[in-house]
């Protein structure tokens, strides 16, 4: 920065970083802010002069970025005496952000949505401060991280934040001099394709004249701190402490050669600003998140005095315009609006035209032969002479001031042409299943039908006089639409009742031939018919059914007509006999006893004595291995379970029957405890044990106790006895009476207790 630059005031603003395109811009944290301040008087005794500053600072509403600073810290710098540096001077600590509110977002078109995840939120920090009137500059910063990680025309634009600074030059200390303030805030929205002409001009209350230019922003800060590691408040850190990080800035890097400070938006015409107006003005083409720099040089008397600087983010999206005008009808290669009318000479046109928060005014204007007829409500209804065609149009905000951005129009040709009417004829027997030839009736005044649409739900045709037979009987709807040469078109929808019997009676039973008692299923597979017929059904045994496909059981042997009577719900009746359709034949009955009957392990030989009568062969499966063919069986089972025995029984007609019967072979546990024993290692009774069967026992437990109740022996084993010593290894235990008790879970999970007297002999 030159010496003469030096001296000059600088204000440099935050960058507008805001989430609205597309939705996976988030911001960081801050979007925007700026800088000014206010001599508010001087004390030419003690040499010094006050100033309130006042910054402002934006942020992202609609985002999950960081909530505003709630306190800030500002550092104050002057100029050295060579001026070749800035040395700290002091901080103005823990300035409180006040007067938080939502900014007004507004657009250069007032008929342009915002989308709905754009907001933007101030908050102001004030404070004054009195210095000392010196020869160097003072310098005023905030310095704060980060700018949004998806701006497009800066170079790892997610590493730079930004410096918020003005400069108070010595010639403005001396004046009294006041910053310039802009007048109005960047606009949030930019539409691509479309001119910005944004007034970004600034007024200054010196009446010091002011000069605009594009420069670049300038960079301060990091992510140090932002994650929890690191040190936050280094000059790499997200909040740079003022006394290790004074001036000078970086610049941002550009992302060159595409873009540049004098070139930060590029655009067909390029994007630039009227030096003397402000005025910024291009056409935006490429979606995406600009950071823009705006200088303002002050001239005071043709001498260069102060320097205003602020950076901002422009946000360039697809916009679409909120006012569209439209209607109910066909909308013909985008141009009109295309209404038929088929006889009807009033019509009414119904208005679908959006949005309507900012449609204020509607006009149709309808040339009927010449005259124009006006209308100024939504919807309208109009009378036409007659047969012909009509132009129209309708408007919207026509006679709006300041509304060009909200106007739109809608062409209209109306064709008016002769009725058409849609009629048919159908003939069918009524009582006889068969195709319903059906006879087109329509009329059209513009001269013969060219088409015929029918629509019989399952199927369709596009013959004028078709022959369709239905698969099911009922209420069966017949749509017709025609068309004539003016492409009208009429439809009409008539209900034919089709209910007929069928020509052939097609019963199948699920057998011809039945084992007595059969269950026979008989199912109807007669066509057209349904549950809303009545049928009447004679089995030929004496009994009837109702049913549509019924289930009978025939008890006695024979063979057996069987008769069927159809009547259509109009009273329509046909009916059929099938001679010797059904025959029942003898079916043997099975049974049998066994005994014993609660067999077990040891008692495990089962005799089993056929009881079934007319049978002529027997067949018993004791298990999955052993059957047998013999009238009266005997079977022996080798373990303990639950069998499934099974007798089948067959008789020379083909017909069996089966019966079945459940036997349990118990694991009998039989203990029982000697008396005496005589451990004397002659081979002969040394160990006392239980004897008998010990299949199935569970949870067994022996304990001896000698007669002062002490216990001296005990075994969870039912193999391992007592030998006659203490714990079978210790002293032996002289001869006398001694106590056992013995528990167990016998094989039908019974708990079970022996408890008495043994006598040990020696």
């Amino acid at each position: 920065m030159s010496n003469k630059m030096d001296k000059v005031l600088k204000l440099i603003c935050i960058s507008m970083i805001l989430n609205i395109v597309p939705n996976s811009l988030k911001a960081l944290h801050i979007i925007g802010g700026e800088v000014t301040y206010t001599c508010k008087g001087m004390d030419i005794a003690k040499k010094n002069v006050t100033y309130e500053v006042v910054f402002t600072m934006y942020r992202d509403s609609k985002s999950n970025g960081a909530q505003l600073d709630g306190l800030a810290d500002f550092g104050i710098y002057k100029k050295s005496t060579d001026g070749t540096r800035w040395i700290y001077f002091t901080t103005v600590n823990n300035i409180r952000v006040r007067e938080i509110e939502d900014v007004s977002i507004v657009l250069s078109n007032p008929c342009i949505i915002i989308p709905l995840n754009v907001g933007v939120q101030k908050g102001t920090y004030t404070f004054e401060v009195t210095l000392p009137i010196i020869d160097q500059s003072y310098y005023i910063s905030y310095q704060r991280c980060c700018r949004n990680t998806t701006i497009l025309n800066l170079r790892n634009p997610g590493d730079a934040g930004a410096a918020f600074t003005c400069e108070i030059t010595s010639e403005g200390q001396q004046a009294c001099n006041s910053s310039p303030k802009f007048n109005d805030f960047p606009p949030v929205v930019i539409c691509a394709n479309k001119s910005i002409d944004f007034d970004h001009s600034a007024v200054d209350i010196d009446g010091d004249s002011l000069v605009y230019s594009f420069c670049a922003p300038l960079t301060a800060g990091g992510k140090e701190g932002s994650d929890g590691s690191g040190n936050s408040n280094s000059c790499f850190g997200v909040t740079p402490a003022p006394n290790n990080c004074p001036p000078p800035y970086d610049e941002v890097t550009f992302f060159t050669p595409n873009y540049s400070f004098d070139n930060p938006m590029g655009g067909n015409p390029r994007v630039q600003i009227d030096s003397k107006t402000g005025l910024i003005s291009g056409v935006p083409t490429l979606l995406g998140q600009y950071v823009v720099g705006v200088c303002v040089q002050e001239y005071r008397d043709g001498k260069l005095i102060g320097y205003l600087k602020r950076d901002f983010q422009f946000n360039v999206t697809s916009c679409e315009d909120a006012v569209k005008a439209d209607i109910k009808a066909t909308l013909e290669n985008g141009i009109e609006y295309n209404v038929i009318s088929c006889g009807n000479t009033e019509l009414n046109f119904v208005n679908e035209s959006t949005d309507t928060r900012f449609i204020k005014q509607y006009y149709w204007e309808f040339d009927i032969k010449g005259n124009k007829e006006i209308y100024n409500t939504r919807n309208v209804k109009v009378n036409f002479p007659g047969l012909g065609t009509y132009k129209a149009t309708m408007i919207l905000n026509k006679d709006i001031e300041g509304a060009e951005e909200c106007r739109d129009t809608a062409n209209i040709v109306v064709n008016i042409y002769p009725s058409i009417s849609a009629d048919f004829n159908y003939v069918y027997d009524t009582c006889v299943a068969g195709p319903i030839e059906f006879a087109d009736a329509s009329f059209s005044g513009a001269g013969p039908i060219l088409k015929w649409d029918w629509d019989f739900k399952l199927s369709d045709s596009q013959q004028k006089n078709p022959l369709f037979e239905f698969e099911n009987p009922g209420d069966h709807p017949v749509k017709l639409i025609v068309t004539d040469g003016n492409n009208c078109k009429d439809t009409i929808t008539k209900i034919v009742n089709y209910n007929p019997v069928p020509s052939l009676i097609v019963v199948e039973p699920n057998t011809f031939i039945g084992c007595q008692p059969a269950t026979i299923y008989f199912n109807n597979l007669s066509n057209p018919i349904d549950d809303t017929y009545d049928f009447y059904w004679d089995f030929g045994d004496g009994g009837t059914g109702s049913d549509l496909s019924p289930t009978h059981i025939f008890n006695d042997v024979g063979t057996f007509d069987i008769q069927l009577k159809l009547v259509s719900p109009i009273g329509c009746i046909t009916e059929k006999i099938w001679r010797n359709f059904i025959k029942i034949v003898e079916s043997p009955v099975a049974g049998f006893s066994y005994t014993p009957e609660d067999p077990n392990l040891y008692n495990n030989t089962v005799q089993f004595n056929d009881a079934s009568s007319g049978a002529e062969y027997v067949y018993w499966k004791f298990d999955d291995l052993d059957n047998s063919f013999l009238r009266n069986p005997q079977y022996t089972f080798r373990d303990t379970g639950i069998y499934e025995i099974l007798q089948v029984v067959s008789h020379t007609s083909g017909c069996s029957d089966t019966a079945r019967a459940l036997i349990d072979i118990d694991p009998l546990v039989t203990l029982f405890m000697p008396n005496a024993f005589t451990p004397d290692n002659d081979g002969l009774n040394d160990i006392y044990l239980p004897v008998g069967n010990f299949i199935g026992i569970k949870d067994y437990t022996m304990e001896i106790y000698n007669r002062w109740g002490e216990r001296i022996f005990e075994s969870t084993d039912v193999t391992q006895g007592w030998n006659g010593s203490r714990d079978n290894s210790g002293i032996a235990a002289p001869a006398g009476v001694y106590v056992y008790v013995v528990h167990y879970i016998d094989g039908f999970d019974e708990p079970k207790q022996e408890k008495g007297h043994v006598t040990l002999l020696r």
